[in-house]
């Protein structure tokens, strides 16, 4: 586990931390589409992702969801971190985007290291700004950009976290995403195909510009 972590963190941690990290924490695998946290959930342990993407949502009343922000390899999830430091519920639902490992941290070490490691301390905050810019560059997606520039954004950005120019999503996988139907993503879907963006395939998207 050391070397993985090494791998991940060894340019952000000390070695004493890395020692410390790799006592404590469990290792866990996950594949593609598992629920990871649920809405409602108590979080007694933070995530550090290893390998692999995690999309994090949000679910209005009517059951509907939106996408936030996704995860990739080095980052931790700050609305997990809030959850875990004030021992409330989990206001997200996350979901593995594809297959990935990652370490499950114990609260009352997260809470002890913010003391004792100056880069522990500054990774956490780090980790808040960085979902905070995220969360109003969702905002201001929502806000200020015409539906099409929100789907092509979320089809740039899907491709930029998996690392491929092909997406393997349903129009009524998107949809959910983006809040929206799935009339309306097979009709903006076809737009951008017909301006050379993207190439459609059954159940599969082909990135062509970025």
């Amino acid at each position: 586990m050391k070397e993985i972590l090494q791998q991940a963190y060894g340019y952000i941690f000390e070695e004493e931390l890395i020692d410390e990290i790799s006592k404590v924490a469990v290792y866990k695998e996950f594949k593609a589409d598992d629920y990871l946290i649920e809405i409602g959930d108590y979080i007694k342990t933070m995530p550090l992702l290893l390998e692999g993407a995690i999309k994090i949502l949000r679910e209005d009343d009517n059951g509907d969801e939106l996408l936030l922000y996704f995860l990739e390899r080095g980052d931790t999830c700050a609305m997990t971190l809030t959850c875990c430091m004030g021992q409330s519920k989990s206001k997200i639902r996350a979901i593995a985007e594809t297959d990935g490992t990652l370490l499950m941290i114990p609260v009352e070490k997260m809470e002890e290291w913010l003391t004792k490691y100056k880069t522990w301390r500054n990774f956490v905050f780090d980790s808040y700004n960085i979902r905070l810019k995220e969360m109003l560059e969702a905002i201001d997606t929502l806000a200020f950009m015409n539906l099409d520039e929100r789907l092509y954004k979320y089809l740039t950005d899907k491709a930029k976290v998996i690392g491929n120019t092909e997406i393997n999503n349903t129009h009524q996988q998107i949809a959910y995403e983006m809040h929206t139907s799935r009339v309306v993503i097979s009709r903006l879907l076809k737009a951008l195909e017909m301006q050379g963006k993207i190439k459609l395939h059954r159940n599969k998207i082909e990135i062509l510009e970025f």
